[in-house]
């Protein structure tokens, strides 16, 4: 059975974001991830496998093992999607400020 996995749904996991965070700065084997979590190593696999399906991670054979690379572009593009979502936050939040000065002035 294929599943297709959601990039947003494998970010939700607050296990899955550290694996993301640790890679982020240097790729590392899947033991060296592992040991970083409380939790069993196929738990730390099965998070693998998500990014890696979701392409938010690059696996690279070396020798025996394999290397995890955070991919950019994928990271990119989840930026570019969330990116509209802050712009029009930023600016209801200045409003909001913008609003909040000339009230407390007033006083």
């Amino acid at each position: 059975m294929n599943l297709r996995r959601d990039v947003f749904q494998a970010i939700a996991d607050p296990t899955r974001r550290a694996i993301l965070l640790l890679v982020a700065s240097q790729s590392m084997t899947a033991g060296a991830i592992a040991s970083n979590f409380d939790t069993a190593r196929p738990t730390v696999s099965k998070h693998l496998q998500i990014l890696t399906e979701c392409e938010l991670l690059k696996p690279e054979q070396n020798g025996r093992e394999i290397h995890y690379h955070l991919n950019p572009q994928k990271l990119k593009e989840i930026a570019d999607f969330i990116e509209p979502f802050r712009t029009l936050w930023d600016d209801r939040f200045n409003k909001l400020e913008s609003i909040m000065k000339k009230y407390q002035s007033k006083q």
